[in-house]
């Protein structure tokens, strides 16, 4: 940690250019790592609710293992303090990460993908990932700060919670957090295994699972050296890519920080990789895939994601490393959202009134 905080500490370029030189090497570590691995919670949970549990529930459950162990192991040696991390020192609002969360699963269920593997995606060549992704974008922003932040405000206010019950850590035994962290990983290990998914592949999830602790660790090594305020946080994409989408609309020049370099990151490290494995390819919008749930997915992530205070990464893995009671809550949602829309789908209930049926 010395070693990486006097790297940190150098003159030569300033200290937000650093964070977003750490946002660009983390983003692009995730990117590779999520395309290469196939990462994505809609997946997995898929799988899990129609009772296969097969390799994409085995990669995502790698992947949280592993995140949630290396994120309480920096927890507990102080190379994250727990005062640096948001998440646990300020207050949180239980009735936006269930409402969000809830809305966040539907989300992706509808728009195939949540909106880190819409990133993913659009960098191999998905249009209708990226065109998808951008509606996300909009949406989060106006939930932010546009004309659905009064409604997100609102809704969020309806349950809130201060540090003191939304840092889980308080309330649980020493390394606990570790524990769960190391059996989960284990348990997704054997399943994995089972499923018969390689181990390149896993190996694969849990370098991306150490992506997040990576970034926790990066961007409190630079707080603690730099002389400007520097925010500790980790991968998340609903509010970076909504920042970084009005940075280039309405700044000549885009602020420096660690989101403006994790989303063109992921989208660097996704590319590359899908070239690499020739998996490159432009898909867009026929007549098999339709629209229209495409959008109304990207209305529900977008919104959801800001309310819930994250996305499936955000809240949901890098949130819940750190044992954010908010995140859990949030990713509890997600997952119960998103089965609960694909058990109507999958009964064949029309959804939209073009005559198709979703699916």
């Amino acid at each position: 940690m010395d070693f990486l905080e006097t790297l940190l500490a150098s003159d030569l370029i300033s200290d937000p250019a650093k964070a977003a030189l750490c946002g660009l090497l983390v983003g692009t570590i995730f990117g590779a790592c999520a395309q290469a691995s196939r990462f994505c919670l809609r997946s997995a949970s898929l799988e899990f609710w129609r009772g296969e549990a097969g390799g994409s529930f085995a990669v995502w459950l790698l992947v949280f293992g592993s995140a949630l162990l290396f994120v309480q192991m920096l927890l507990w040696s102080d190379n994250l303090p727990v005062s640096e991390v948001r998440q646990l020192t300020s207050a949180g609002t239980l009735s936006g990460a269930v409402i969000g969360g809830a809305m966040f699963g539907v989300g992706m269920i509808l728009a195939r993908g949540c909106a880190s593997r819409l990133l993913v995606l659009s960098a191999t060549g998905n249009l209708r990932a990226l065109m998808t992704g951008l509606m996300v974008t909009v949406v989060a922003q106006a939930a932010l700060t546009g004309l659905l932040s009064p409604l997100r405000l609102e809704l969020s206010a309806l349950w809130t919670v201060g540090p003191e019950i939304r840092n889980l850590n308080l309330h649980l035994p020493a390394m606990s957090g570790a524990v769960v962290g190391a059996g989960l990983l284990v348990l997704a290990v054997i399943l994995s295994v089972r499923t018969s998914i390689g181990w390149s592949r896993t190996v694969i999830s849990v370098a991306l699972g150490g992506s997040i602790a990576l970034g926790w660790l990066l961007t409190s090594a630079l707080a603690r050296v730099s002389f400007e305020p520097v925010s500790v946080l980790s991968v998340t994409f609903t509010g970076p890519s909504a920042d970084t989408l009005m940075a280039l609309i309405t700044e000549p020049a885009i602020p420096l920080e660690f989101g403006v370099g994790l989303v063109p990151g992921v989208a660097l490290g996704s590319f590359a990789s899908s070239v690499v494995r020739k998996e490159f390819h432009v898909q867009v919008f026929d007549q098999s895939t339709g629209m229209v749930r495409y959008v109304v997915g990207a209305l529900l992530m977008g919104f959801g994601g800001m309310l819930a205070g994250g996305c499936a990464v955000g809240a949901g893995v890098t949130g819940g490393s750190v044992l954010s009671l908010t995140a859990w809550l949030a990713l509890l949602a997600m997952w119960l959202g998103s089965g609960a829309c694909q058990w109507v789908l999958d009964r064949r209930v029309p959804v939209y009134g073009n005559g198709r049926v979703a699916s």
